[in-house]
């Protein structure tokens, strides 16, 4: 009788492994700017390399690709060497015997469609189309382009109120920030290359937990120029137009519709996330400027309210950041039985403090964006007896973030993914009795590169429950704005990328009634851009300094190095209470954490073909 053993890696397969887990990072942390040429170049001898060599559009076809796309990084390529890519990708496609072939094809076919003028550049230029005074990866990803290795370094060194200030440059909300930023400065972090990426907004945590915003004192303000703008809407983007302009020396007037400021960071986000004190602060610091409030106060054509037009004659210019503060219906039958809300209704109430009771309730949320865990987790906090999320697609399709959805289940929610609302069934006193779902299987990926849920062929199922929130997105109030003459498309007002409408002179418009529901750093940013902008209209162009020295780049080794992750309460105990339950770092974590950073603006990060010249 034969022996058998069991199968197991050996030591080369297991080294194929590592690096294939190196080459995963490095792609991940991939920056903004990178020769796109190049790295299609790179990509398509990766796909070679795998091939098993037996048939010839693979062996050879392949092989002459890269030939092709050295010829154009080279500078020998012309015209007629982008015909020939072309044929011969089409021709890989058209015979290759395996997914590897064709697949490789096809991506250079698609990168030549994609960027051609970077192919073009290279041909007629030698070089390629970018250019070398990109900003670093976690800038470039930021959508304020606040400068995070300055930071770090500051936090790492202790300076935690310089660190505020440097923030503050670029975005008068680092509280805000600290506490529920989306952190999209972390996904191309080039510290994922070595292990993974750097926690930012944790550092920016600690640098407003020892040095709080209101009480660190904000830049000298600019000669006053007489000129007055109006900003219509009190959230984080007019909030910041209003911080900039009023440094610049212009006197901005906030209108603000409801009895506190803040907007959807006051009115979308639960306590447990964004206390309303820690909000405070950043408000407090913005009208410490000299912005005048007028709360309670509505734009618009009704009794009492104050039109458009008025503003345009009254003051220089206009600012429009209204935000997305209507709900949006799902349109199945039943959505207005008595026990369906909308999130926009419920973080409403609980951001006046009036806290709908669910004791001993089922409640279901439809939707998997962040707003939807909000609910699912205030729900829970409302003393829900069952709280469950009805999501067409699957678990790692949400668009929330993975802690969040993480965080959600942890304290009890149940996820019912890949189904998608039908129609709420309700009693003879029109009260929901529960929600039916048609069941979804996963289909083929669309455009955005998320697999498409498509009907499955079972029977609808019945999820009984008591309270049914609609959590599916955010609508603008564009009515008058429409009627005033301004262009509305898709329900979001129309605004070139200076801000400025195309209809109205002297009337400007960003963040989310432009942009349709974003997160909070892309509202703020756009309020920053708006200012600068409108600086510009008035005649004047002002900048915004910061005089914090920064340290010195450490060019000691950094060894690989576990990512500090922020700890939070147990989830027992956290489920029943709105408090924080988001603890920051200590000074030792804090210390560790701002070493790993590789401060790629001291040292470089990018590679860009000049010829061949590949600048670190």
């Amino acid at each position: 009788m034969s022996r058998l053993n069991i199968a197991s890696p050996d030591q080369a397969q297991r080294t194929v492994e590592r690096l294939y887990q190196d080459l995963e990072r490095r792609i991940l942390a991939s920056p903004p700017g990178l020769c796109p040429v190049d790295l299609q170049l790179s990509f398509l001898k990766l796909c070679h390399a795998q091939t098993c060599g037996k048939c010839v559009p693979c062996r050879v076809g392949l092989g002459q690709l890269q030939n092709l796309l050295e010829d154009v990084l080279e500078g020998r390529g012309d015209q007629g060497t982008l015909d020939l890519i072309r044929d011969t990708a089409t021709n890989i496609m058209d015979s290759a015997d395996c997914a590897i072939g064709y697949e490789a094809a096809r991506m250079v076919l698609t990168g030549m469609e994609g960027f051609e003028e970077d192919y073009r550049s290279h041909i007629e230029h030698g070089k390629c189309s970018c250019h070398f005074d990109r900003p670093v990866p976690c800038v470039a990803h930021c959508p304020a382009n606040v400068d995070i290795p300055g930071y770090i370094a500051l936090v790492k060194e202790g300076r935690y109120e310089d660190a505020v200030k440097l923030i503050r440059k670029d975005n008068p909300f680092p509280t805000a920030c600290a506490l529920i930023c989306e952190h999209p400065c972390e996904a191309k972090c080039r510290r994922g290359m070595i292990d993974s990426p750097v926690n930012i907004r944790g550092l920016k945590r600690m640098a407003v937990d020892n040095a709080r915003a209101d009480r660190v004192p904000v830049p000298e303000k600019a000669e006053s120029t007489g000129k007055r703008v109006a900003v219509i809407g009190g959230g984080p983007g007019g909030l910041s137009a209003a911080y900039y302009l009023e440094l610049m020396g212009h006197h901005a007037v906030v209108f603000e519709e409801k009895a506190r400021l803040g907007g959807m960071l006051r009115y979308g986000i639960p306590n447990y996330r964004f206390p309303r004190v820690r909000l405070q602060e950043d408000i407090d610091t913005v009208l410490s400027t000299g912005v005048e409030v007028k709360l309670n106060t509505r734009i618009g054509g009704g009794q009492g309210e104050i039109p458009l037009s008025r503003l345009r004659e009254e003051y220089d210019a206009v600012y429009i950041a209204i935000g997305a503060h209507t709900d949006k219906k799902v349109g199945i039958e039943g959505e207005d039985a008595k026990g369906v809300m909308s999130a926009v209704e419920l973080l409403r109430k609980i951001g006046d403090e009036e806290f709908p009771d669910f004791t001993g309730k089922t409640v279901l949320v439809v939707g998997g964006g962040n707003v939807a865990m909000d609910c699912t987790r205030s729900a829970i906090r409302l003393g829900a007896k069952k709280v469950g999320i009805a999501y067409r697609r699957r678990q790692e399709d949400m668009t929330a973030l993975p802690e969040e959805v993480e965080g959600a289940i942890a304290e009890g929610a149940e996820l019912y993914s890949l189904k998608a609302p039908h129609r709420i069934e309700t009693d003879e006193n029109g009260n929901v009795t529960a929600l039916w779902v048609q069941p979804q299987i996963i289909g083929p990926i669309d455009a955005w590169g998320r697999a498409r849920p498509i009907q499955a062929d079972v029977p609808l199922l019945r999820i009984p429950c008591d309270i049914v929130i609609v959590a599916i997105g955010q609508g603008i109030v564009t009515d008058h704005f429409e009627q005033s003459g301004l262009s509305v498309k898709r329900g979001t007002i129309a605004a070139m990328s200076d801000a400025a409408v195309q209809d109205m002179d002297g009337v400007f418009a960003g963040g989310d009634c432009v942009t349709g529901p974003a997160t909070v750093i892309r509202a703020i940013a756009a309020g920053k851009v708006a200012a600068a902008n409108i600086d510009e209209y008035l005649g004047y162009h002002h900048e915004i300094s910061c005089d914090v020295e920064i340290p010195p780049a450490d060019i000691g080794d950094r060894e690989p190095c576990g990512r500090i992750q922020l700890a939070e309460a147990e989830a027992s105990e956290r489920r029943s209470t709105f408090e924080p339950f988001e603890c920051g770092m200590t000074e030792q974590e804090a210390c560790q954490e701002a070493g790993r950073c590789l401060r790629c603006d001291r040292y470089g990060y990018g590679a860009f073909r000049g010829g061949r010249i590949t600048s670190w």
